[in-house]
């Protein structure tokens, strides 16, 4: 019998989690948020930060208090948004677990501290979990995946590219954003050009930051659109 054909009395009693995939930018490069696993099922292992949902909260509200307890990190500085929903029965070893999954974005974010089942909390280059040099538990590998590839996605089509800055920022250190999430190197140039012919994604503040070497650079804050027009496409490799 195909598995849909299921009758529906063939259920069981789940329960539902929130995780979350938090990125930020540290040193140029793009960084996810990890705990190491202080209890099983994966003792030891590391894994993005999350856990159960309590009967008196809402999804968001668990996923901000599970940021604060695994991490000590303050989820209202974040860009914070629902990513999707992952519930294969397979995915967790104590039973059939639901987990809503959550996509986090914040300016260069403090060092986390871990706490109740966390040994420890620190960022991590994506880099190195995408090509399996840091092995994530649970289905982790693939929510992270799906974040990464929605975090590239929304920086073409939105001003989202903005939340990984600060109040105010340079459009070098924008387009440092765009090359850490994308892994591509942009021309600066045609960067600038294409960044202040966009309506609305950046407004100048009139002052200038003064950099170690160089001219002083403008200053720019987030603009008032939200999607991009024209977009930013990212360069898609022939190969």
């Amino acid at each position: 019998m195909d598995d849909w054909l299921k009758d529906s009395t063939e259920v069981e009693a789940s329960w539902v989690t929130v995780d979350l995939a938090i990125f930020t930018v540290r040193g140029d490069q793009l960084m996810v948020l990890l705990i190491e696993r202080g209890v099983e099922p994966f003792l030891g292992r590391a894994a993005l930060p999350g856990g159960y949902v309590q009967k008196d909260e809402t999804l968001r509200d668990g996923a901000l208090r599970e940021l604060w307890e695994e991490a000590q990190v303050d989820g209202g500085r974040l860009h914070l948004e629902q990513l999707g929903a992952y519930g294969d029965p397979w995915r967790d070893p104590r039973g059939r677990v639901v987990t809503i999954a959550y996509l986090a974005l914040g300016p260069d974010l403090p060092t986390p501290v871990g706490g109740t089942d966390a040994r420890r909390a620190y960022w991590a280059p994506v880099s190195e979990v995408i090509n399996g040099v840091r092995e994530l538990a649970f289905d982790h590998p693939a929510i992270l995946a799906d974040a990464l590839e929605e975090v590239r996605r929304k920086l073409e089509y939105t001003a989202v590219a903005a939340a990984f800055c600060g109040e105010t920022f340079t459009l070098s250190e924008l387009r440092t954003v765009y090359e850490a999430v994308w892994g591509q190197y942009l021309d600066p140039s045609n960067f600038r050009r294409k960044v202040l012919k966009t309506e609305g994604f950046v407004r100048p503040t009139g002052e200038r930051r003064l950099p170690p070497t160089g001219r002083p650079a403008a200053l720019y804050r987030r603009g008032s659109a939200d999607l991009l027009s024209p977009p930013l496409l990212r360069r898609v490799d022939e190969s």
